[in-house]
């Protein structure tokens, strides 16, 4: 027995994991925490487990980052049983230690946590079926129903200023102006084109501050790839990868989905003439949101939609761009000038959004009919 797989057991007897424990697999979907499936067998059947080491260095309060995910999965999960049906398969349930808390530190300092593993579920990475797109919209926009009257005020920020745009901006101003690496004037093209869309890109935030878009219970991380999916029908079952949940604006989630869901092209795609926003998965999407929401948002909420998917993929640009001209230091690449390659898919995809963006508005418009 290796020294993971005495961590692992370590970890399954303080969440009081029962029966006769089997294997373990090591899942590498996720690019932060370490993901293991366990399994345990019990009443006949295998039980099975997921249990993850949570990557301190990115989330440097994981107490807090626990907490929120606790208190959101079992207000969803109290949501769901009130109507009468099982949440078994709709949502993340986590284990409590023998002592009551939802993580246990080992004694090298690893932070760990435990859920039970969805049954005949799957995941998919990317995805160009409309099918797909449309139900994980419908996951998202479920995830907003369910908390829509939960207490924003009781989440902890784990990520401070996450999508504050305006910070964003800010950052890579300072990143100009230090050209820590010599990279600045070989990419002022890039740079003019993103400061163009700075006011476009920062209204949802300053109508925020202003309050005129209220703050809600957001995914903060609104990928396909963080939506279970039904092995058979693939029909949504549950949102997953909850670390970022925290207070933050509807549009923002509706647009970080979409700058993934409903792009042409990979996001270091380097010929531009690909790059664009495809309206037939933007209104799969959106159509999937839209029809969970049951009229919940504000005209203003609505109304700002569209726009958050600029806001989000320019920010995401920016931090591409900000991060290629200090030298490479917070994304990972895989190739000399990838992060810059980024940012200028980034920026040719936000163009192409501004472009659409009264398109992009009326199918927002037609799915929410107020």
């Amino acid at each position: 027995m290796n020294k993971e797989e005495i961590q692992i057991l370590e970890v399954c007897k303080r969440f009081n994991l029962q029966g006769e424990y089997r294997n373990y697999e090591v899942l590498n979907s996720g690019h932060i925490n370490t993901t293991y499936q366990v399994f345990f067998f019990r009443d006949g059947d295998i039980k099975d487990y997921i249990i993850q080491r949570v990557n301190t260095y990115v989330f440097r309060n994981p107490i807090e980052v626990m907490e929120n995910i606790a208190l959101v999965t079992e207000y969803i999960r109290a949501k769901i049983k009130a109507t009468g049906v099982t949440a078994k398969r709709n949502v993340l349930h986590y284990s409590q230690t023998t002592d009551g808390e939802y993580y246990t530190f080992l004694d090298d300092g690893g932070f760990w946590r435990c859920c039970r593993y969805i049954d005949d579920s799957v995941s998919f990475t990317q995805t160009d079926d409309l099918k797909l797109i449309e139900e994980s919209g419908k996951a998202f926009g479920k995830f907003q129903v369910h908390l829509s009257d939960f207490p924003v005020k009781d989440l902890h920020i784990v990520i401070p200023h996450f999508h504050n745009t305006i910070k964003r901006y800010e950052a890579l101003d300072a990143a100009i102006a230090e050209n820590a690496v010599g990279r600045v004037e070989a990419v002022q093209e890039v740079i003019d084109g993103y400061k163009a869309l700075e006011e476009l890109a920062t209204k949802p935030y300053r109508l925020q501050r202003a309050g005129v878009l209220p703050l809600r219970v957001t995914h903060n991380d609104t990928k396909t790839s963080n939506v279970l999916f039904d092995a058979k029908t693939h029909e949504y079952l549950s949102v997953i990868d909850l670390d970022t949940v925290m207070p933050g604006l509807v549009a923002f989630d509706f647009g970080d989905a979409i700058r993934v869901a409903a792009s042409t092209v990979d996001e270091d795609e380097e010929d531009l003439s690909k790059v664009a926003v495809d309206l037939e998965k933007y209104e799969a999407f959106t159509r999937g949101f839209v029809s969970q929401l049951d009229g919940m948002l504000t005209e203003d909420e609505e109304k700002t939609l569209a726009l958050g998917a600029i806001a989000m993929t320019a920010e995401c640009g920016v931090r591409f761009l900000t991060d290629y001209l200090n030298g490479d230091k917070y994304f990972r690449i895989h190739y000399p000038d990838q992060n810059l390659a980024r940012a200028k898919c980034h920026l040719a995809l936000t163009r192409d959004m501004v472009k659409k963006l009264d398109e992009m508005q009326r199918i927002v418009d037609r799915y929410c009919k107020r």
